[in-house]
């Protein structure tokens, strides 16, 4: 039998009057491979911190009987060596910590817990840094790893990958789903086509209890009429008049009394609600932002430099109107520098002086000005407000939070305010940067379907290859200079 690695019992985990966690028992054994999703704010990382013990729960015990590392995403690598044959691979660079990138120093946090073996891995959003070739090396140091993988992770290629259990964490429960991401989709699909037969059985029959029950009400109605009319025949004797009177009587009881009992099994029917239909939202663009180019990117023998370095040599593309364009390449291979040459209009290109342009780019975002989620949409916005609502919806702005001041908005809050004011806002041309970068699976699918409903043209950036797969018309390649059109 295998052995338990971790085990919480009885678990409740507090802030305030919020329940964080709510956990009567979750074990992980010596070989599970568990991917953690949820929605931002969910406690996917709570849940990975009270498995290392970083925090205490509120009520109950967690137990760890394994060695293990822990891979921080917010923290800062430390000092601790590395195998140099790892590091290399990595293309970890040999300068001071300090001067690292983002993702320099997830490749050397990785290259430091790959340097020794573990008994468990808990590791929180390893590969949100990682370019395509860095999230692959990832994937395949893990493939056949001997011990218990606990991932939380935003990337469905990973987690498709590399898990073969997933632990939804959703209003403070976990629910245990077998097999991978896809898997996990396809059970919670099915889950909701149960719940839409199950609904759709409930209506049936509540309908048919109504509609029985008023036809017996008809019928006593009916009978009442009956025993109120004068009889024709006076000469029918006093004896049968009073017991064809008592007879309509009972009957006409009995009738009610039936209905009745009808109308008591329907309020005893257990209430099915019909599942959630996630609608495709359409982003239409008026009329003043219309363009007619067939091409309104475009580049003839573009030279693109940073500092003394060639990034692109004599690169030349035609970008379609309404297409959605996915630049993919290494880090550093100059695919956020070309977005910001297209985004200035700079030397090489010809852009239609029509193009009004919408960017998201990888900063910290922060507002000053003091208004509500809501008030803020609406002032950069020709969409009817109920538009804008179901597109907050969508990003996960729920109740109250459309009335939070945006000057108080966390870092996630930020960035998916920040997307659907572009997709919402007065533009024609979107340029996303690594858009996914610090969103949930969820926003992620809601992204997708925002692009895929957006009437204008995308450019986007991103090593998010499901993401990519998902949304991109054309994907071209930065590689040895060139932009190659790879689909």
């Amino acid at each position: 039998m295998e052995k338990v690695c971790f085990e919480l019992e009885n678990i409740e985990l507090t802030y305030l009057d919020r329940t964080i966690l709510d956990i009567e028992r979750l074990a992980v054994h010596q070989f599970d491979r568990i991917g953690i999703v949820g929605k931002n704010g969910a406690g996917k990382s709570t849940l990975l911190k009270l498995l290392a013990g970083m925090i205490k729960p509120t009520k109950g015990n967690v137990h760890r009987h394994t060695e293990f590392a822990y891979f921080d995403q917010l923290k800062s690598p430390d000092k601790t060596e590395a195998d140099f044959e790892l590091l290399g691979k990595l293309a970890v660079p040999k300068t001071e910590i300090e001067y690292f990138s983002g993702g320099e120093q997830t490749r050397l946090k990785l290259a430091q817990i790959f340097s020794n073996y573990h008994e468990g891995l808990l590791l929180d959003e390893p590969t949100t840094h990682l370019d395509a070739e860095g999230t692959q090396f990832f994937v395949d140091q893990l493939m056949y790893y001997y011990g218990a993988l606990i991932l939380v992770s935003h990337d469905r290629y990973v987690l498709d990958e590399l898990v073969t259990k997933i632990w939804e964490v959703e209003d403070g429960t976990v629910t245990e789903f077998t097999g991978n991401y896809s898997d996990y989709v396809g059970q919670k699909e099915l889950m909701k086509q149960q719940q839409l037969e199950q609904h759709e059985k409930y209506v049936k029959e509540k309908s048919r209890l109504i509609q029985a029950a008023e036809e017996k009400m008809k019928k006593a109605e009916k009978i009442t009429e009956a025993g109120g009319r004068t009889s024709k025949k006076e000469t029918k004797a006093k004896a049968n008049r009073m017991f064809e009177t008592k007879s309509k009587g009972t009957s006409q009881k009995a009738v009610q009394r039936a209905a009745k009992a009808m109308e008591k099994r329907v309020e005893q029917l257990e209430a099915v609600e019909a599942p959630k239909e996630e609608q495709m939202i359409r982003f239409h663009q008026s009329k003043a932002l219309e363009l007619h180019n067939k091409f309104p990117i475009m580049a003839d023998r573009l030279h693109l430099l940073v500092g003394d370095k060639i990034l692109l040599d004599e690169a030349s593309f035609q970008f379609p109107l309404g297409q959605k364009i996915a630049i993919t390449g290494k880090n550093g291979s100059g695919k956020s520098t070309l977005l910001q040459q297209i985004l200035q209009r700079g030397e090489g290109l010809t852009i239609s002086p029509k193009v009004v342009f919408g960017a998201y780019q990888q900063l910290d975002y922060k507002f000053t000005k003091n208004k509500t989620v809501l008030e803020n949409i609406k002032s950069e916005s020709d969409f009817p407000e109920s538009k804008i609502r179901s597109v907050l919806h969508a990003m996960n702005f729920n109740g109250t939070d459309l009335i939070k001041d945006i000057r108080d908005l966390s870092g996630g809050e930020a960035i998916r305010l920040v997307l659907c004011q572009l997709f919402l806002g007065r533009y024609n041309v979107l340029v996303l940067d690594e858009p996914t970068n610090f969103l949930d699976i969820f926003c992620i699918e809601a992204l997708e379907k925002f692009i895929k409903g957006y009437e204008g043209t995308v450019l986007l950036v991103s090593h998010d290859r499901t993401f990519i797969d998902k949304v991109a018309d054309s994907v071209y390649l930065i590689e040895d200079r060139k932009l190659v059109l790879k689909s």
